[in-house]
């Protein structure tokens, strides 16, 4: 039986006090940069997503930092290369942002099918790295909430 991913997903901007943004490249995609992404599953609120999608992603227990809700949702349209994981005729999908502060930069444990590498960038920098307008949106919202 084919599942389906849920149209819904969180993006989850990880940072410092200090500025400091993680940034990961798709295992799928070299030279795609972004912050921990994933989509819904069925019977999850958001938040239990930003938190399964971060430890999947990096190994860190979100629940052990602050992990908060920025009120910010992107419908775009789903890139065709991806499309075939969702639903037949489903295009768009509703991305819903979180922000997890740490005290300061870690390392982190990457899933290897997911992402081959991690960096620490500057809010700025780490902006103009990410692939996705709504990611580098988000992370330049940063020091706002600093």
């Amino acid at each position: 039986m084919i599942v389906h991913k849920i149209p819904v997903s969180v993006l989850v901007v990880i940072y410092t006090q200090d500025g400091q943004v993680l940034l990961m490249e798709r295992a799928d995609a070299p030279g795609f940069w972004q912050s921990v992404t994933g989509s819904q599953d069925e019977g999850e609120t958001l938040e239990q997503t930003a938190i399964r999608e971060v430890r999947e992603e990096t190994g860190l227990d979100a629940s052990q930092f602050e992990l908060t809700p920025w009120d910010i949702e992107t419908r775009y349209e789903i890139y065709e290369r991806w499309r075939h994981r969702y639903a037949p005729g489903v295009m768009h999908n509703t991305e819903h942002v979180f922000g997890l502060r740490l005290p300061r930069p870690l390392p982190v444990a990457l899933a290897p099918r997911e992402h081959l590498r991690y960096v620490w960038l500057p809010w700025d920098a780490a902006a103009e790295r990410c692939f996705s307008s709504s990611n580098a949106a988000a992370v330049r919202l940063l020091p706002t909430r600093l």
